[in-house]
């Protein structure tokens, strides 16, 4: 008998979660390397009982996998991946993927991410350069030169998304499967000089956020419009007695 009020409120959920990703994507519009997220949603419980009903889960997230826009900075320590890779930093809550490629190098020659943290090699162990060599050259394949010596490779990563996720502030992602390292990849390469900016198209998820408040007051309308409704037939029926 309530059926609407059932379908309104599973539609709610799920809009209330869209509304949340697209406001953080919005938000990180403009930051260095941010995947968007995105939310897939499935139909559960249709055609139950005699009523063609159908409704909606809350969603599953996952990250768009869109490459973002290169900007060439010629910083020597800018970097960006082209094709499906991260970069891996060591964070004091574990390591994270990132794509974030604004590195610098410490006065003891620790190659190091915008926060300070370690950025790590194909093995997984922190890089180490010649803090008094004055130029850093960097290859495809993350192989470091300084005064032609070879003296690190920065790793790139992959893992599968599809078994589960979180975000680390906005900057990278822990994923719950593990962290592989990618070798002989040919359609995967570093860019030295290069950020890779984020994803997101801020008037496109501008846009969807305004058409998904609609909705959602859309539902909220329909749950008070089948509440009154159900007043109105409980106080019909109470009068008839």
């Amino acid at each position: 008998m309530q059926q609407p009020l059932y379908v309104a409120l599973s539609a709610q959920v799920a809009l209330e979660k869209r509304m949340v990703t697209l406001a953080d994507n919005v938000a990180n519009a403009n930051t260095t390397g941010f995947r968007a997220t995105e939310v897939k949603f499935h139909e559960v419980l249709a055609n139950t009982g005699q009523a063609n009903v159908a409704y909606v889960n809350e969603g599953e997230d996952y990250l768009s996998t869109r490459a973002g826009g290169m900007r060439n900075t010629g910083n020597q320590f800018d970097f960006a991946i082209e094709g499906d890779a991260w970069f891996q930093v060591q964070t004091p809550n574990g390591n994270m993927l990132t794509r974030d490629g604004r590195f610098s190098m410490t006065p003891n020659g620790e190659l190091v991410n915008i926060d300070g943290y370690p950025v790590l090699d194909v093995a997984g162990a922190p890089i180490q350069l010649n803090p008094v060599a004055e130029t850093l050259k960097a290859g495809k394949d993350g192989g470091l030169v300084q005064n032609g010596i070879r003296v690190g490779q920065i790793g790139l990563f992959t893992a599968d998304l599809t078994q589960g996720y979180h975000r680390l502030g906005s900057l990278g992602i822990v994923p719950v499967a593990g962290i592989e390292p990618l070798v002989d990849e040919p359609n995967v390469g570093m860019m030295q000089g290069f950020l890779e900016e984020s994803n997101v198209n801020a008037i496109s998820e501008m846009s969807t956020l305004i058409m998904i408040s609609r909705a959602f007051e859309n539902a909220s309308i329909l749950i008070r419009d089948t509440e009154e409704s159900l007043k109105e037939a409980i106080r019909t029926l109470g009068n008839g007695r």
